[in-house]
C-alpha cells in the first residue's frame, strides 16, 4: 500500500510539474502586450523553468541538487508557478497550486524509503 502511495504521489509531482509550466506561460501571455510579446513570454517564462528543471531538478539532471539545498530549489521553483499565478490574477489557483505541492511532498516525505531500526537496540 505505501509503494501504491508514492507512486500516486509520484505521479501527482509530475502533474504539478506540468501545472507550473502552465502557470508561466499564463502569466507571460497576460503580463505582455502585443502579440509578440505575449509569445515571447508566454513561451519564455516556461522555458526558463524547463531549463533549471533539467538542469537541477530531474532525475537525469547533470547537477542534481541534493538535502536541503534541493528542497530550497523545489520551494523556488514551485512557488514560482505559484507567484505566476498569483501575479496573472488568479489568486484561488496560486494558493491552490501551492496546497497541493504541500501535501505531495509530505505524502513523498511520508513515504520514502527510509532505514528501520528493526533488530538493533
Amino acid at each position: 500500500m505505501r509503494a501504491a502511495v508514492r507512486d500516486a504521489s509520484l505521479l501527482g509531482q509530475f502533474l504539478l510539474e506540468l501545472a507550473v509550466y502552465a502557470s508561466a506561460g499564463y502569466w507571460g501571455l497576460t503580463v505582455a502586450s502585443g502579440l509578440a510579446g505575449q509569445w515571447l513570454a508566454g513561451l519564455g517564462a516556461p522555458g526558463l523553468l524547463i531549463l533549471a528543471w533539467a538542469l537541477f531538478g530531474s532525475p537525469r539532471a547533470p547537477f542534481p541538487l541534493r538535502g536541503h539545498v534541493r528542497a530550497g530549489f523545489e520551494i523556488a521553483w514551485f512557488g514560482a508557478g505559484a507567484a505566476a499565478l498569483g501575479a496573472a490574477g488568479q489568486l484561488p489557483l496560486a494558493v491552490g497550486l501551492a496546497a497541493a505541492r504541500l501535501a505531495d511532498a509530505v505524502l513523498l516525505h511520508v513515504t520514502a524509503d527510509t532505514p528501520t531500526l528493526e533488530g538493533h537496540s
